[in-house]
């Protein structure tokens, strides 16, 4: 059956884009870099840190030679310094997991990609996605110095968009995730946001629906977590990824054709409990409308959401890839987020 196609869609007016947008581009990059987007970012050791995914190969060429882990600092989460170097490449995600090109073949890393960042007790953690030749799993790594990644755990095929909460709920920690199996939904691409909680941060379990494409009105597609959730006194503000499908739409980026739209969505979970929804804004908080959002990129009309940090004045930064090309920010009040959920 096919679903009935969503209309015009609008950012909310809570939202501000950073007029500066993007934040960061493959001109930023001092190594090779082509497409720069999809960033976790978080505050750590006293400043704003971002990990970005970095696709590397020739503008309008879909035919890609790599991807690599970018790393930048910042000061006010603005201007952003990119290092020399990545802090994750092809080989350093394939040693990390555990994977030798000599015997265990099937496994061979293709890509560590779509970095998510949470602080837990000092220590910063980052979930991420690997590429292997059985499928997509989902990673979880800790560092203290974004050189040195201690793996904790990877999930079977198919799982990816993980995000961690900031600290354990009744004694154990939790991450929202978007596993994503062909057959369980009639083989189409219809996945949906679930949940689960760990002793360790290295045994998952007791896995829960949180959120189903059929309960987003904005979305005929998948939906998925985008940037870890921020603690507030109305409960857990968790921001999510959704994207709706159009059988009309033709060329939208580099490829034949395109027809998908990301919108960016925001709910409210119990902060005891957050398997509970409180609640969630009935449109889109943002929807592609800048012309870096809809036109030249690689995949236009894409909003991916990666990271949200709560300001002491309540300000919220939103760090959300754009088109699949840039980095770019924007702002809402925290007050003016809840109320969209409540």
């Amino acid at each position: 059956m096919t679903e009935p196609v969503i209309g015009k869609l609008k950012t909310s007016p809570i939202v501000t884009r950073y007029p500066g947008n993007p934040i960061l581009s493959h001109k930023d990059v001092p190594y090779p870099a082509t497409l720069v987007f999809n960033a976790g970012v978080t505050k750590f050791q006293g400043r704003y840190v971002m990990v970005f995914r970095n696709d590397v190969g020739r503008w309008d060429d879909t035919n890609f030679d790599g991807t690599n882990l970018g790393l930048a600092f910042s000061d006010d989460g603005i201007e952003w310094q990119v290092q020399p170097k990545p802090c994750m490449t092809r080989d350093k995600a394939a040693e990390l997991t555990g994977a030798s090109y000599a015997n265990r073949g099937s496994e061979v890393i293709v890509r560590g990609y779509d970095p998510r960042l949470t602080v837990i007790d000092g220590r910063c953690y980052m979930c991420f996605a690997v590429d292997t030749m059985h499928g997509i799993r989902g990673g979880i790594a800790v560092t203290d110095d974004f050189e040195n990644f201690e793996l904790l755990s990877l999930t079977s095929p198919d799982n990816r968009n993980m995000v961690l909460f900031p600290e354990k709920v009744s004694g154990k920690y939790v991450r929202l995730e978007r596993p994503f199996p062909v057959y369980s939904r009639g083989g189409a691409e219809t996945f949906d946001l679930w949940i689960s909680d760990s002793p360790d941060m290295k045994y998952w379990g007791n896995c829960d629906l949180v959120l189903g494409v059929e309960d987003v009105p904005f979305s005929n597609g998948k939906i998925g977590p985008g940037a870890p959730p921020i603690k507030t006194d109305k409960g857990w503000l968790t921001l999510f990824h959704a994207t709706d499908v159009d059988p009309s739409r033709g060329k939208n980026g580099w490829e034949a054709r395109w027809q998908k739209r990301y919108t960016i969505g925001v709910m409210l979970l119990d902060l005891e409990d957050p398997r509970k929804l409180i609640g969630m804004s009935k449109q889109p908080l943002m929807a592609p409308e800048a012309p870096y959002e809809t036109e030249g990129g690689f995949r236009n009309n894409v909003l991916f959401p990666g990271g949200m940090i709560l300001e002491n004045d309540g300000e919220v930064k939103i760090y959300y890839g754009a088109a699949d090309t840039v980095e770019c920010l924007a702002t809402a009040d925290v007050d003016d987020l809840l109320a969209l959920c409540l």
